[in-house]
């Protein structure tokens, strides 16, 4: 592409409405703009590198054996409400009325589709396996979009589903997914993790996320470099290496806290510290309200509490709701005399003499102790856990890290196939319901965490595969005829061998144009300035101190040569 009469702008300022330095600077260097809150327009520059992205999933996919097919974004609600998950995914579906006043969703995923179409095919146990996959928009209402691309409310993703008829094939199928998306991420030159997850409203029988290490990152990755242990924090159990409290268990005792209601401020008041106490958290699981006990200076786990449950996703309750339940003002819930089902963390289980709210406005008990005081309904692993704790597996230290989820590979079993009833006939002649795997990739999450990975100060670094262009040819001053000719030339010579560069020829200053160059990212400069009176061009990779000089001449083959061309 030539510059000059094209569409082509980068932004010198940093954007205020961006909350992560992928977003800044894929906005700046003219990548996407912000249409509205989680909405994103993929502009020419940055649609080049969404399509690359595309491309290397598309062809580990295929070499994989999968087929590519394209289904419906708007789809009859129906369809979800029969696999029992439109109640799951809540509000987080886009919902809308046709003009007969049917109900349609947005599809925020599609294994419901992709199972229906199997049904096409599998009659027998011979027509298996089979996998389909698309590369197809998405639509969730989030609640909180934010970090750019990484969380927003229309994106693009690969999915793919394998068909199988039993769960040795599926976890063959499983397998060539699963070496297809490390080949994927490789290629994307992307620094990744693979961690156990919660299966969420996907369900099925195992979930792995691959998730690109960045502070940014929205998810916690667990780590033991002892045994290999890695999980999501959301799932990562709890092993508890602690025995349970020899005090004397005394009897309790109402003690007036004014105008202290938070953990801090009762420590403050009572010359204790957090583990001390036992925080109980109100919240309501299908219109039902639970109290979580756990430990004052833990956080309670929520994906745990629904998994024990049985339940898509809890939320807090409202302020009218604890204080109708506890009588008291909101800050002061405790679990004696609490009229609902208790669920106590098991580590609250070997505390003796804890100190709780005493649902009484401004007072807490204190020597409150389980069994005595109070039965819990349900004991589980329901808190985070820490940097203070012991890896479940081996009990060695862990380590932790935060990561961007770019892609997730499912064993959903029979889930969707028995719910919308899609079987095949075995060779005994029996119905059989189908084994299905699901695969996911997030392209504009791939394209924001290599962002998070590669930059600098100076801008965009993209690897080789994924840059938009490979290289960049620019002109010092566009007034000297050898320089516009010479420009001209590398260009005609890179198209002959297969390779569009990126030709900046526009009358602007040569520290303007190499900002540019920079701040797009692309991964090999060549400049035609002074040098060429010497025959010589100069050629700088984006992330070297200096540039080389390298005669015209032989230009295209260095390039060629650092590109494995």
């Amino acid at each position: 592409m030539k510059l000059n009469n094209s569409f082509f702008y980068t932004l010198r300022e940093n954007v205020k409405d961006e909350d992560s330095i992928s977003g800044n600077l894929l906005v700046r260097a003219g990548m996407v703009k912000k249409t509205s809150t989680g909405i994103y327009t993929y502009m020419p520059m940055g649609l080049k590198v969404l399509r690359n992205i595309e491309h290397i999933i598309r062809d580990e996919m295929n070499k994989a054996g999968a087929q590519e097919l394209l289904m419906p974004a708007l789809i009859p609600a129906e369809i979800y409400e029969k696999a029992g998950r439109r109640a799951s995914f809540g509000s987080n579906m886009f919902a809308l009325k046709d003009r007969y006043q049917k109900d349609y969703v947005l599809g925020p995923t599609h294994e419901e589709l992709f199972t229906i179409a199997a049904s096409m095919k599998s009659a027998s146990y011979k027509d298996f396996p089979y996998n389909l996959y698309q590369i197809q928009t998405k639509y969730r209402d989030e609640t909180r979009p934010r970090y750019g691309l990484i969380r927003v409310r229309e994106f693009i993703m690969k999915d793919a589903y394998s068909f199988d008829k039993d769960l040795e094939g599926l976890d063959v199928s499983y397998q060539k997914m699963f070496q297809a998306y490390k080949n994927s991420f490789d290629r994307m030159g992307l620094d990744y993790r693979i961690v156990k997850a919660d299966t969420g409203a996907m369900g099925g029988l195992l979930s792995e996320e691959f998730q690109a290490v960045t502070e940014i990152g929205e998810d916690t990755l667990i780590f033991c470099d002892t045994c290999g242990f890695a999980s999501n924090l959301e799932i990562a159990a709890v092993k508890l290496t602690a025995a349970e409290s020899t005090e004397e268990k005394l009897p309790k005792e109402e003690v007036h806290t004014p105008n202290a209601k938070t953990i801090e401020e009762v420590s403050a008041f009572l010359g204790k510290t957090p583990a001390d106490f036992v925080k109980t958290l109100i919240y309501k699981a299908n219109g039902k309200i639970i109290a979580c006990l756990v430990r004052g200076d833990r956080e309670l786990n929520e994906t745990k509490v629904c998994k024990l449950l049985g339940v898509g996703e809890i939320e807090m309750a409202s302020f009218e709701d604890v204080e109708v339940l506890t009588q008291a003002r909101v800050g002061f819930a405790g679990p004696v005399d609490l009229a609902c089902d208790i669920i106590v963390d098991q580590e609250v289980m070997l505390m003796h003499n804890m100190i709780v709210g005493a649902n009484k406005t401004d007072y807490h008990y204190i020597n409150v102790n389980v069994h005595t005081d109070f039965e819990p309904t349900m004991v589980a692993d329901i808190r985070n856990i820490t940097e203070e704790d012991v890896c479940p597996v081996c009990g060695r230290p862990l380590n932790f890290k935060k990561g961007i989820e770019i892609g997730n590979t499912f064993k959903l079993g029979t889930k969707y196939s028995e719910a919308l009833n899609v079987k095949y006939l075995d060779d005994q002649n029996q119905l059989q319901p189908i084994q299905m795997g699901c695969y996911g990739i997030g392209l504009g999450r791939c394209m924001a965490a290599i962002a998070e990975q590669s930059c600098d100060e100076y801008g965009l670094s993209w690897p080789v595969e994924v840059a938009p262009y490979k290289v960049a040819i620019v002109t010092i001053n566009n007034k000297f005829e050898n320089q516009v000719q010479a420009a001209e030339e590398l260009y005609d010579a890179f198209m002959a061998r297969g390779i569009e560069p990126l030709l900046d020829n526009r009358d602007d200053r040569a520290g303007v144009k190499f900002k540019d160059m920079e701040l797009i990212g692309i991964p090999y400069r060549i400049t035609c300035g002074k040098g060429l009176n010497e025959g010589k061009v100069e050629i700088k990779g984006r992330k070297d101190e200096a540039a080389t000089e390298v005669l015209l001449s032989e230009a295209v083959d260095y390039i060629c040569n650092l590109l494995n061309k």
